[in-house]
């Protein structure tokens, strides 16, 4: 337990998702509040910070426009050069979209030098919400990303040089990277973030301490870092977070996954995370000890450098 409490804490802060203004008058799309936003949870303590545009992710089109990411991302990484920032990527709409496009963006970002950590969404999963009679509504969306998909994010990611930010939304996600793992081919860098959905979603394992076990029952002796988020619930309210916390894992919260009677910010939810491991005795990590506890091969990012070139 106690090495496990040496281990700085790598939080994360997830801006926005698909959560409406209507739902949370805090949430973030325009770019300044993005960027504002952004800062106040990195002077907070979040390492790293993921978030979508307008863009939807199930769209018509199944491709996400580089540009709506990279120009609030810009303006960010001149006020903190050691962001580490992470996309989302676009469901495969009906009809179906080559991969290489629905990547297109992250690859794009990636070329800039604004992104040192990429993407992998390795399975699929069905996307309902209850209707008013607590069973899931008769959708057809699914979340794809079959094996050959899974398989190029891989590789893209070591080509591009870039860690992976790994969601597991799904046990059977955790069995394909750790198939990698055990044959030497996962790429350098990386993160395993575990996605645990509430009984209002239609995804994950129940944000507790059992589900959570299992998960790490399944990548026992891996020595891969890994992080939990409690989605359509409160991280920090549900006690997965301090689950975490103490068995060295690491978190991610913000008005993305929160789910509960309150509208929070997202600093606030950052905060909480903070007092918890100040109580628990876990040091918080900066963005820098959180590059090196993922490994990333190419942080600070070169959008960083040139800035740090123009102000010397």
């Amino acid at each position: 337990m106690t090495q496990s409490l040496d281990i700085p804490l790598i939080i994360e802060v997830s801006l926005n998702g698909s959560v409406k203004p209507e739902q949370n008058p805090n949430v973030p799309y325009d770019d300044d509040d993005i960027v504002a936003q952004a800062v106040e949870c990195m002077e907070a303590g979040a390492a790293l910070v993921h978030n979508h545009t307008r863009d939807p992710v199930f769209g018509k089109t199944g491709i996400m426009d580089a540009e709506e990411y990279a120009r609030p991302w810009r303006k960010l990484l001149k006020l903190r050069p050691d962001a580490i920032l992470t996309p989302t990527m676009p469901a495969d709409p009906p009809g179906g979209v080559p991969v290489e496009e629905r990547f297109a963006h992250i690859e794009a970002m990636a070329e800039e030098g604004l992104i040192a950590q990429g993407l992998c969404d390795p399975g699929s999963f069905s996307v309902s919400m209850p209707g008013e009679d607590g069973v899931f509504t008769a959708t057809q969306m699914v979340y794809r990303n079959d094996a050959h998909d899974s398989h190029y994010y891989v590789e893209a990611c070591r080509r591009l040089k870039l860690g992976m930010s790994i969601s597991i939304f799904e046990p059977g996600f955790v069995k394909f990277i750790m198939a990698l793992h055990r044959a030497g081919r996962l790429p350098p860098g990386g993160i395993l973030k575990f996605y645990f959905g509430s009984n209002a979603m239609s995804f994950g394992l129940p944000p507790t301490a059992k589900a959570l076990e299992a998960y790490l029952e399944m990548v026992e002796g891996s020595n891969l870092p890994w992080s939990v988020s409690a989605f359509g619930d409160d991280c920090v309210g549900c006690g997965l977070a301090e689950e975490a916390i103490k068995r060295g894992g690491h978190v991610q919260v913000g008005i993305e996954p929160y789910g509960g009677p309150r509208t929070p910010g997202n600093a606030e939810l950052v905060q909480e995370v903070v007092e918890l491991a100040n109580k628990l005795g876990r040091p918080v990590a900066t963005p820098a000890e959180a590059a090196q506890i993922m490994n990333l091969p190419t942080y600070p990012v070169a959008f960083a450098s040139k800035v740090k070139e123009q102000m010397q």
